[in-house]
């Protein structure tokens, strides 16, 4: 028997795909949401909702619950720590995460680390949603062009450079020009930001591949029908992403989009 797994949900289609495979595969789990970040109004609810400043009593929880094996999915926006509301643990936490609370490596390498003291082991999305992780070649029917390919290759150093200083995992690049680098606002308010810069029909790529060094038990980037369709509203001609190094959601839907916007979608090795 596999050991108790809990799934902890932030924004966005990711944790719902998972509790589908869960079901599918007649895993145990419980579905925990995080609040302020999933939705209310979906269905079916979750087993329990978490606030993150109350640490001590999400651990008690977990604990009492007898959950081995924890994985993260979905959107979380960084809480303003005025805001937090930390209980006693929460705050012994944050005393040692230190400064590491200003990038989201930091964040999430110490969250792994206190939750792997507490006993817990901490699992991939990608190793529920195998058939969803990013390979190689184009998903869709169009192709990038010999200027978009460079466009792509400039994306990608750009992240090896950002990403290295727990930046950010996008980029937008048009004919060599880095518009838009992804910070705290995400993906998508990121192409909204990008949309007044983007010079029409000429191109421009979203480039989205996880930071180097980083834990891909957590935050791997996802790609979606929201991402086609704000790449789409924004004037680019593309999306790249690494082969491995992304989770491709409901990719047939995904597909079907970008080949109706006329958006390519490929998987790229990271060399």
């Amino acid at each position: 028997m596999e050991p108790k797994l809990a799934i902890v949900a932030g924004g966005g289609e990711l944790p719902w795909l998972l509790r589908e495979a869960c079901r599918t595969i007649g895993r145990d789990a419980l579905f925990l949401a995080l609040n302020g970040e999933v939705e209310e109004r979906r269905l079916p609810a979750p087993d329990a909702w978490l606030k993150l400043g109350s640490w001590g009593k999400n651990l008690d929880y977990l604990h009492t619950n007898g959950v081995k094996e924890l994985v993260f999915a979905g959107s979380v926006r960084r809480p303003d720590l005025k805001n937090l509301n930390p209980d006693s643990r929460g705050v012994g936490f944050l005393a040692r995460v230190g400064m590491g609370w200003l990038g989201d490596n930091s964040i999430l390498t110490s969250v792994l680390k206190e939750l792997e003291h507490e006993g817990f082991r901490v699992i991939s999305p990608d190793s529920l949603l195998h058939k969803f992780l990013s390979r190689e070649g184009s998903y869709s029917q169009r192709r990038p062009s010999e200027g978009e390919w460079k466009d792509i290759r400039r994306g990608m150093e750009v992240i090896r450079t950002i990403g290295g200083q727990d930046i950010g995992q996008a980029v937008v690049v048009q004919n060599g020009i880095v518009l838009a680098v992804e910070a705290a606002e995400g993906t998508d308010e990121m192409l909204r930001r990008s949309k007044k810069l983007i010079e029409p029909g000429k191109g421009g790529v979203l480039v989205k591949f996880p930071k180097p060094g980083q834990d891909r038990r957590v935050d791997l980037p996802t790609i979606g029908i929201g991402t086609v369709e704000a790449a789409y509203q924004a004037g680019l001609a593309g999306i790249a992403v690494e082969v491995g190094g992304a989770l491709i959601i409901r990719p047939d839907e995904t597909k079907c989009l970008a080949d109706k916007t006329g958006i390519f979608l490929i998987g790229v090795k990271g060399d």
